[in-house]
């Protein structure tokens, strides 16, 4: 079986939500180590935290809706030593405690793991108030911080095993989607800060992080079965500090490259990787696809993907475009 034909049988094999991952692997990992502490906002149902809680009684710390005390307190906890993970919805996670990230977590280099849940558009139809469209620009300026998106249950497992092991801190997105199992083809490692070519093709690149990933395999998928084109697939799991050896290596092939993220097109990956390749000599056609600069439309996470492109076929007629 060819890797594109494993891509369309393996990828309709259908995971966890990456949040029940997060929360199956928090667990086994308390199991035997008791330095474990969950901080929620009235989160644990949301996060997936109610059987942590029930197993774990006084390893899960219930602050309510206030989400800058969350960051205050998690970063006090973690300066004792502690392996603390601070689970808040992403949108107010990382808006309205965007100061105490910054400085309790950061600046003060505090090994916060911050879990932003429910994130992207996957609120759908809650509307803008509650989807967070802008953490990775936000969170990319603030200095000493990992970002990372994982796309399928496996990337989400090895993200909280290796941010557990870290004394740095972290942020975490994850939505609420059961996602899709990225193909046994794909590389079967994951680092923060590296990337993981999901496939290899010689006609176009598409770099995708997070649950837009799966939408760039179908259209991967797509230009094969309709087009005869081959695709790069890349799943760029770390926003920051981005793999820029495997940005240069995938672009020095010349051809096109798009993005793909569930988020604004203003300061997330696309901007970050065309940052790089201008300022590298590189001049590949490019195009972002993410959220334009408006309030998103109302409805499911599908439909908002499906209404701005960031699915199979709207991948593929932008690649169609720019490989004219």
């Amino acid at each position: 079986m060819g890797a594109l034909e494993e891509i369309k049988s393996e990828t309709q094999v259908v995971g966890l939500a990456n949040l029940e991952t997060f929360s199956n692997t928090l667990q086994a990992l308390a199991e035997n180590d008791k330095h474990i502490i969950v901080v929620t906002s009235d989160s644990r149902g949301s996060g997936k935290l109610v059987p942590f809680g029930a197993k774990f009684p006084e390893q899960l710390i219930e602050i309510g809706i206030a989400e800058q005390n969350l960051v205050g307190v998690a970063a006090g906890i973690a300066s004792t030593g502690k392996k603390v993970f601070a689970v808040s919805p992403a949108c107010f996670l990382t808006a309205r405690s965007f100061e105490q990230i910054k400085n309790d977590v950061a600046y003060s280099d505090n090994p916060v793991n911050l879990i932003g849940i429910s994130a992207g558009v996957s609120y759908g139809a809650l509307g803008s108030t509650h989807h967070s469209l802008h953490d990775f620009a936000a969170l990319r300026a603030v200095n000493n911080l990992i970002i990372a998106a994982p796309a399928d249950n496996f990337e989400t497992e090895q993200a909280i095993k290796q941010a557990a092991a870290l004394d740095k801190p972290v942020y975490l997105r994850f939505g609420k989607k059961n996602m899709p199992h990225l193909p046994s083809t794909a590389e079967r490692t994951f680092e923060f800060g590296k990337g993981r070519e999901v496939l290899r093709g010689e006609d176009l690149v598409i770099i995708a992080t997070g649950e837009a990933v799966y939408p760039a395999l179908e259209a991967a998928e797509r230009l094969h079965s309709g087009y005869q084109l081959q695709s790069s697939v890349v799943s760029m799991h770390t926003i920051k500090p981005l793999d820029y050896d495997l940005l240069a290596k995938v672009a020095q092939k010349g051809v096109p490259i798009i993005t793909v993220e569930e988020h604004s097109i203003y300061g997330g990956l696309g901007e970050a990787c065309a940052s790089f390749l201008m300022e590298n000599g590189f001049n590949n056609k490019f195009k972002i696809i993410g959220i334009p600069d408006e309030y998103t439309v109302t409805g499911s996470q599908n439909d908002i993907f499906n209404h701005y492109g960031i699915s199979g076929e709207g991948i593929t007629q932008v690649a169609l475009t720019l490989l004219k």
